[in-house]
């Protein structure tokens, strides 16, 4: 026994998840390993909580290691997705201390302090989406029926829902950035340990975001076919930039080598889904994250299901019976008696408490294998969904083949077109190539010219050098002569003067004859140079001769070249006039191809301007007739006998009529645009859109706003409503219509709006006048009041129980005393409500009047301290009648119904007191938590009068019970003739009254709606009964979304 005790402490002992938490959870930069995360969570689904976990969390410092912090993140995430679904009950009250250690972590700017402090206000929001909306599982994982029931089939249910998910998404992408932004790109930062230990809970993150996405585009839908396009602007707007960034983090995280190999990243369209096209839901495709069976961590184990588990624990338990017990075949396993000296009836209770727990086990394989039917049907839905896809994708493919045939044909146009325009540029290259054949030509001709010219030129230069040789041999011949005369004169003159001297002077004989000797030797000398210059004279003559014939020969030559020059110039220009005439030629032929290519563009152009102005105005008779259509459709849906029941207010009609004729004005100015610009489509088509909705909007608010109106003004305004219509079916008609697009006119559908806008504002309910500075008084009056009628009620129900038991014995006094007790109880519950009401309505105004008085509160907040004052008074009216009924019912005088109806009216009452008070007040009060206990006080206290009321009226009735024994044949004919006049009799007035209630309770309507000013500030619409939160107002700017666009 010992023994089978061990064994099941073993089982259930918490030392090994213990030890796999913090293995989980440690100091070492690395990844989360998956075992141990793995063991985490089968130990949330064992012991059903957490409580283990966060016994063992509480004891790690995570305040003071940020990577340890870090990794405690990653498994709770995990926790949260995969484990029991108690976990998040049980982490519910650690969410102040997750917050204030975001709040600490947050102060640190680098490594894993902003990452652990934005992870933390993640699961901080995941804890309270869930916790919120306790149908989403932790994995978030739903089906489209689900997703439905998570929204009860309530459009203001679906807006805030979308709002938290934003939120959630929200933060779930600020994680992933942070991430991002932390890791140096430019390095293989995922395939290092420090790396992959910031990456892995990215996969986490993943997971959430692609189910939010599908969820967030769902919704979006939903709530554009039952809201106008203008109240979801800021929701398009915020799913537009979250798309922007998951699209981009989902690109960047599938490059990731550490990604690939353990998760399969969806990619996001290349464009955000266009939620004012209706069918465009049909094209969105579900992101779809898929882990592979072999994507874990190297050091992973296989997961055993829970089953499976359960069935190795029976397992265990079987051997250590057969250990304890013995096991042989030839014997009977159920005989104990001779088997480790152990009693019968310790055997017994052994045997019944295995007995128990197989049981047990099998109770938990039957909710598994129901489980798995569910799941085998819900993936048959899923499989459903999926040919439905299918076949809406096989649609678009043929779609596409289409348009690829369309395409292909252009192609091949565009094909031929190109063949052309080589064919002509092939062409033009031969002539050019010709051309340039020319010019080479041309330029090999000009350099032999230029090589002609040169040596000309040479030869010019040598004949003048020689030229030159014999001026200058001519002008050292005519030096020789010339010194030749001067030295003969010289001699002369000489011979002169020794005959004058030796005539004159004959004494100085000797010294002439010596000056004759020198004169003779000089002489000698002057003949020897003058021999000499004779010589080189000749020889000068002969040079010159010898130059004279050069300078013949080279005039020959040179005449000989210009003889060849003349002949090569005269080529030349043969061969210019003859390039001259190609290049012509070519030029003519270039000219003639460069204009069939022209005409050729020019045509292509005009056959795409012609193709372009047909789609467009395609487009345009297509939009034109769905807006008409739209339009028929709404004069219909007003013939239609359904659309009786529907009801709106004036201030709705004014407000689509107002919007309807901005529309109309704008239209008209597109229109203009489009005559003088035939192109200007653009600016058409979204007015005409938007212009049928506007004004098919305004015809069936108008009709539903004439069902509640008075006959005349309702009949004038259907009328209207009808003209509308049609004036609005003529101009799309004219607009459609390209001979009469010029004449359409919008002036009459402007005026068709003006009118029924004249009679909405006909229409409009008008408040009480009731000055400002006179609220407050009113409100604490009315509230004594309040509480003095109760008071007033209370006494004199004590003084009718005092009559009663005076008076009164039997079944009679027994009648009373029990409904004048529930009437007793019901006014000590409304006395308390009143009082809780008081508090919390002092509360308001400390804390939401500021430096102002509270007189100026309730004046700033007329609308809110009108509903109070109704409230009151209806709390002490309805206290008073029902008094009065109760005190006819004692006295015999009155009916129980009346009393049942007077109980139930006071606890309407008292519930518009309690609306009226909690709409201001803060969610965590204190005062608001008595008044909401104070309130089901009144309803029960209202449910044990009817009660006792239903009981009271059974006990008489049994007491007049009809006795026929006495009556002959002919008087129960008699009776029964009678019996049935009166049950037609009572039919008949049954159908007054409740025609007549009907009446009443719409005067009601309209006198309360004048009193409270119902369909002012967008507080509440009567004919509406849905809510919907204005933004800019907080809880007290509620408004109905159907009437209040």
């Amino acid at each position: 026994m010992d023994r089978v005790s061990s064994t099941m402490k073993q089982v259930s002992n918490p030392l090994p998840k213990t030890v796999s938490i913090n293995k989980a959870i440690n100091a070492q930069e690395v990844a989360v390993k998956e075992k141990h995360a793995r063991t985490c969570i089968l130990g949330t689904h064992h012991e059903k909580g957490a409580q283990t976990f966060w016994s063992v969390v509480n004891r790690l410092p995570l305040s003071g290691n940020a990577v340890l912090c870090w990794k405690f993140c990653h498994v709770f995430h995990k926790l949260l997705q995969d484990g029991h679904s108690n976990v998040l009950k049980d982490s519910m009250r650690y969410k102040n201390e997750l917050s204030d250690m975001s709040r600490m972590w947050g102060h640190l700017s680098e490594g894993y302090g902003q990452l652990c402090s934005i992870y933390l206000k993640l699961l901080r929001t995941k804890m309270e989406f869930h916790t919120k909306n306790p149908r989403f599982p932790g994995n978030l994982q739903m089906s489209d029926r689900q997703l439905d029931e998570a929204g009860e089939n309530d459009v203001n249910n679906f807006f805030q829902l979308t709002v938290e998910m934003f939120d959630y998404l929200e933060c779930e992408l600020n994680l992933f950035q942070t991430v991002f932004s932390s890791l140096d790109m430019s390095r293989s930062v995922s395939v290092t340990a420090a790396g992959q230990c910031r990456l892995a809970p990215l996969i986490q993150v993943i997971l959430d975001c692609s189910h939010l996405y599908d969820y967030t585009v769902k919704l979006l839908f939903k709530l554009h076919s039952c809201l106008p396009a203008d109240t979801l602007q800021g929701h398009r707007d915020r799913f537009l930039e979250q798309f922007q960034k998951l699209k981009d983090l989902f690109y960047r995280s599938s490059n990731l080598q550490y990604f690939k190999q353990l998760i399969q990243i969806p990619q996001l369209p290349e464009n955000p889904p266009n939620f004012l096209r209706a069918s465009a839901l049909s094209e969105h495709i579900s992101p779809v994250v898929v882990i592979p069976a072999e994507a874990s961590s190297p050091d992973s184990e296989p997961i055993t299901d829970l089953v499976e588990m359960d069935a190795a624990s029976q397992s265990l338990f079987d051997n250590k019976f057969d250990d304890i017990f013995g096991s042989s075949v030839s014997c009977d396993p159920f005989n104990f008696n001779s088997q480790n000296g152990m009693s019968k009836d310790d055997k017994d209770r052994l045997i019944e408490q295995l007995y128990r727990e197989i049981t047990g086990l099998k109770e938990e394989l039957e909710n598994f294998k129901a489980e798995s039917t569910r799941g085998a049907v819900q993936l048959r839905g899923r499989a459903s969904e999926l040919e439905a896809e299918l076949a809406e994708q096989q649609h678009l493919k043929q779609q596409a083949q289409d348009e690829s045939e369309f395409l292909r044909t252009e192609l091949e146009e565009l094909k031929k077109q190109r063949e052309d325009t080589e064919k002509a540029q092939r062409s033009l290259t031969e002539v050019e190539r010709r051309a340039q054949a020319n010019e080479q030509r041309y330029s090999k001709l000009k350099e032999k010219y230029s090589e002609l010219v040169q040596n000309h030129a040479d030869l010019l230069r040598k004949n003048a050098e020689v030229t030159k040789q014999i001026t200058v041999a001519r002008q050292a011949q005519g030096d020789a002569e010339q010194e030749k005369k001067e030295l003969e004169d010289s001699f002369q003159r000489v011979s002169e003067q020794a005959q004058r001297k030796s005539q004159e002077q004959a004494e100085v004989l000797e010294t002439l004859k010596r000056e004759l000797a020198a004169s003779r030797q000089e002489l000698q000398v002057l003949q020897g140079t003058l021999e000499s210059s004779t010589q080189a004279g000749a020889e000068q003559n002969n040079r010159i001769a010898s130059l004279e014939q050069e300078r013949d020969r080279l005039s020959q030559a040179a005449e000989q070249h210009r003889d060849e020059m003349a002949a090569l110039q005269a080529e030349l220009q043969q061969l210019q006039e003859t390039l001259s005439h190609k290049q012509e030629s070519s030029r003519i032929e270039l000219e003639m191809l460069q204009t069939q290519l022209r005409d050729k563009q020019e045509n292509a152009e005009q056959v795409l301007q012609q193709r372009l102005a047909e789609e467009q105005l395609s487009l345009l008779q297509g939009t034109i007739h769905e807006a008409k259509r739209m339009v028929q459709d709404a004069l219909a849906h007003m013939e239609d006998p359904a659309h009786v029941s529907c009801t709106g207010s004036a201030d709705c009609l004014l407000a689509q009529t107002l919007a309807a004729s901005e529309c109309s004005e704008r239209l008209q100015d597109a229109h203009s645009k489009y005559l003088a610009d035939g192109a200007a489509v653009g600016s058409l088509l979204p007015c005409l859109a938007l212009f049928a909705h506007l004004v098919s909007n305004t015809l069936l608010q108008g009709s539903a706003t004439s069902h509640v109106a008075p006959v005349e003004p309702a009949d004038r305004l259907l009328e209207l409503c009808k003209q509308c219509g049609s004036e609005a079916v003529s101009y799309l008609s004219a607009l459609q219509d390209p001979g009469t697009v010029a004449s359409a006119d919008c002036s009459l559908v402007t005026a068709c709006l003006g009118q029924i806008s004249a009679i909405g504002e006909e229409l409009r309910p008008r408040g009480l006048d009731v000055q400002q500075e006179e609220l407050g008084d009113l409100v604490d009056k009315e509230m004594a009041a309040t509480a003095a009628a109760i008071e007033t009620a209370s006494a004199r129900i004590e003084e009718m129980l005092s009559k009663a038991r005076a008076g009164d014995t039997g079944v009679k006094l027994e009648v009373n005393e029990r409904i004048l007790g529930s009437c007793t109880g019901l006014m000590q519950a409304i006395h308390v409500l009143v009082l809780a009401s008081k508090d919390l309505q002092r509360e308001i105004v400390e804390s939401g009047r500021g430096a102002a008085s509270p007189k100026e509160f309730y004046a700033k907040n007329s609308r809110w301290t009108e509903g109070l004052i109704s409230a009151s008074k209806a709390v002490g009216w309805g206290a008073t009648v029902m008094v009065d009924a109760a005190d006819l019912v004692v006295q015999g005088k009155g009916t129980f119904e009346e009393l049942m109806v007077c109980s139930r009216e006071i606890a309407a009452s008292t519930a518009q007191l309690v609306a009226a008070s909690k709409v201001k007040a803060d969610k965590d009060s204190a005062n608001l938590c008595k008044l909401q206990q104070a309130s089901r006080g009144v309803n029960q206290a209202t449910a044990s009068v009817v009660a006792s009321t239903k009981a009271g009226k059974s006990q008489v009735e049994e007491k007049d019970s009809m006795d026929f024994s006495s009556m002959t044949l002919t008087q129960i004919k008699r009776q029964e003739m009678d019996s049935q006049v009166r049950v037609l009799e009572l039919e008949n007035q049954l159908q007054k009254e409740r025609q007549k209630l009907g009446e009443l309770r719409k005067k009601h309507y309209e006198l309360a709606g004048v009193a409270e000013g119902w369909e002012e500030d967008g507080e509440w619409c009567q004919p509406c009964s849905s809510w919907a939160a204005d933004p800019g107002k907080g809880e007290a700017g509620w408004r109905s979304p159907a009437c209040h666009p």
